[in-house]
């Protein structure tokens, strides 16, 4: 039983038969058969489907971070099979119109991959046959990001992505990470260490903000032959605008959430000869129990300035060491006389609330002490870095 075509198409399939038959018969008189033949089979050929493929035939090295992806011109799609070495398939997926197809999952690293694409056209059937191996990388790094998928944070939290080797090409790294933002905010990235960059706006978060994060760092080359191993997708919330400001004219802790005073607690800051410094501190990780020890400091705890103490309830302030914590054995002097090594002693039932009540992002304002400034490189002291400087970036600075 014959196949009946659509009018349309068969219009067009006409068509494309009475051109070539035309450039047939009307190109030439006695002995130019074989020219007439040429160009009608040069006509064919124009119309077969050709594919534009993504990479070459035996192909060394392609990045498996690479969006692999062919097309076809003059015709559709029929089939695109990749196969593993082990002969697996690997998952793509034609575009409803049939001129495209994409890779639907990561290539491993070392691979040799084939891949066959099979299309129709006009003028016939056309196939593309390939193999191609992907890049074997000597040193690879692998990225980290705080805060964590679903987090809900404070208003000072920073985009922070984190590798386990220094990086050498800084702008690689940040052209590879993407940021969006509901409500749109405009940010700037800065880096911290040789291995952390942030990413802030100028002014703090507004609550309720929705941040998408998207490192594509998988198979890129980030500096001198160092590949990322992976990629991390994460998104996070602004939650209630909650700052802590210590005022050492009062040695009081004053708790404002979005603008309304929540709570207000007496402490101890740093005594004259381990200040607290002022500035501008992100809250983070919270602990019901830790070792306070002045060793991670390089202040043995055998010495007069050293410690090695068990406290309760404690919020980081700073990676330099700086906590709100309980500190049940200077309640006495908790809103008149500093005594700490730099930490905010606050009473057990403070502390506790404290732990309760603060999350990671949320803001402490320390001022008024005879300390210097919390710098902005100490890890949780982003905003004491100006904007004009924060903005301007530091790429090119590889420390």
């Amino acid at each position: 039983m014959g196949v009946r075509l659509g009018r349309r198409r068969a219009a067009v399939v006409v068509a494309v038969f009475f051109l070539v038959g035309a450039v047939v018969a009307g190109c030439g008189g006695a002995g130019s058969g074989g020219g007439e033949a040429l160009r009608g089979e040069s006509v064919v050929a124009l119309l077969r489907p050709k594919f534009v493929l993504p990479v070459r035939d035996g192909q060394i090295g392609v990045s498996p971070g690479d969006p692999l992806a062919l097309r076809v011109d003059d015709g559709r799609l029929t089939g695109v099979t990749l196969l593993t070495p082990e002969g697996d398939p690997v998952e793509g997926r034609i575009a409803p119109d049939g001129r495209s197809w994409r890779l639907g999952e990561q290539l491993g690293f070392g691979r040799t991959y084939r891949l066959r694409a099979d299309a129709v056209g006009l003028a016939g059937v056309a196939s593309a046959e390939l193999s191609f191996t992907t890049l074997a990388p000597l040193e690879r790094t692998h990225p980290w990001m705080v805060p964590g998928d679903g987090e809900v944070v404070g208003i000072g939290q920073p985009v922070a992505v984190q590798f386990d080797e220094n990086i050498a090409d800084r702008r690689a790294v940040q052209d590879a990470i993407r940021i969006t933002t509901v409500p749109p905010v405009a940010g700037a990235f800065y880096w911290v260490t040789n291995r952390e960059v942030r990413w802030r706006p100028e002014n703090f978060w507004a609550p309720g903000t929705r941040i998408t994060v998207d490192v594509n760092t998988y198979g890129r080359d980030l500096g001198k032959g160092l590949i990322g191993d992976n990629d991390i997708h994460a998104g996070f919330t602004v939650g209630d605008a909650t700052i802590f400001t210590a005022d050492d004219n009062t040695k009081t802790v004053t708790v404002e959430r979005n603008g309304q005073v929540l709570r207000s607690m007496p402490t101890s800051m740093g005594k004259d000869s381990t200040p607290t410094d002022n500035g501008v501190y992100i809250l983070s990780d919270r602990f019901d129990r830790i070792i306070m020890d002045s060793t991670t400091f390089g202040v043995p705890s055998s010495s007069s300035g050293g410690y090695r103490t068990p406290v309760d309830w404690a919020t980081r302030m700073s990676y330099s060491g700086i906590f709100m914590h309980s500190a049940p054995w200077s309640v006495g002097q908790q809103g008149s006389v500093n005594t700490s090594h730099g930490c905010l002693n606050l009473s057990p039932a403070d502390a506790r609330w404290v732990y309760d009540n603060a999350k990671r992002g949320d803001i402490a304002i320390v001022k008024n002490t005879v300390g210097g400034t919390l710098s902005g490189l100490d890890g949780l002291g982003d905003w004491n870095i100006p904007w004009p400087e924060w903005k301007a970036g530091n790429a090119g600075n590889n420390r």
